[in-house]
């Protein structure tokens, strides 16, 4: 796996939509003319000051959906929790189209790997959590296409509303058929013969349903994101079932103000 030298550079707004009441999906572009050059997976940093000017950064994963054989591209798209009294969400409320940001990146090593050989990929999150696996979309479908990998993608959401990106994933899941796509709601499930009422929709919590999909060493690599008891309580499922730990990829996202 390429992965460039992250470096600072400054993003301008120029989307904005809310995905659920407390969380916006931001749209920028690098406002220095450059692409951003990123594997699916990985996170930009975002660089701002408190009011006092004390300096301080936080870690948006990359939601930006982009087909990387024909390059680079000039999107960077995260999903931003809103916070109350936040900082962060202060910043980010403040911004009109056109303003920009300081940022660095990319980050991290949360990916698919070109050297993955498995049969099947468990992908688990929760809340924003979820946005890197939207951004793995292009790659998980070339997988699935060239060595027939079969994906699951359990997400964990509240409510029907909190479901981030719900639509697409459910309709990739619908054009795909080694993909399936499976909302858990801890608190309240869609309405009958609404949308977001399949016969893949659970109530709970997304560990309670793993054991349903009998995770195996010998076929399975599994990925983590999102809150950190979730992330903690798959972890602990998946290793009782013998996944070893290099076949268990996390990334735990820690609410900030």
């Amino acid at each position: 796996m390429q992965t460039s030298v992250p470096v600072h550079f400054p993003l301008k707004l120029v989307g904005r939509r809310m995905l659920a009441p407390t969380v916006a999906h931001l749209s920028f572009v690098r406002d220095d003319g450059q692409p951003l050059d990123f594997v699916p997976g990985q996170f930009v940093q975002v660089h701002f000051t408190y009011a006092d000017g004390t300096a301080t950064r936080r870690s948006y994963s990359l939601a930006t959906i982009h087909d990387h054989a024909i390059g680079p591209g000039e999107a960077v798209e995260i999903a931003v929790s809103y916070v109350p009294g936040g900082a962060a969400t202060a910043m980010f409320e403040g911004l009109d189209q056109g303003d920009c940001i300081d940022a660095s990146g990319p980050y991290g090593r949360f990916c698919l790997m070109p050297t993955d050989a498995n049969r099947r990929y468990l992908l688990i999150g929760t809340g924003t959590g979820v946005t890197p696996y939207r951004s793995m979309l292009p790659l998980l479908e070339k997988a699935m296409a060239e060595r027939g990998v079969e994906v699951v993608l359990l997400f964990g959401a509240r409510t029907p509303e909190e479901l981030l990106y719900g639509d697409e994933f459910r309709a990739f899941a619908e054009a795909h058929p080694n993909f399936r796509f499976l909302p858990c709601f801890s608190r309240e499930m869609p309405a009958p013969g609404s949308a977001q009422d399949h016969a893949d929709v659970r109530h709970g919590y997304v560990q309670n349903f793993l054991e349903e999909f009998a995770p195996s060493a010998d076929t399975d690599i599994a990925y983590l994101c999102g809150n950190p008891n979730m992330v903690d309580a798959c972890f602990e499922v998946l290793k009782e079932r013998g996944l070893p730990v290099p076949q268990i990829r996390r990334e735990k996202y820690v609410s900030s103000k």
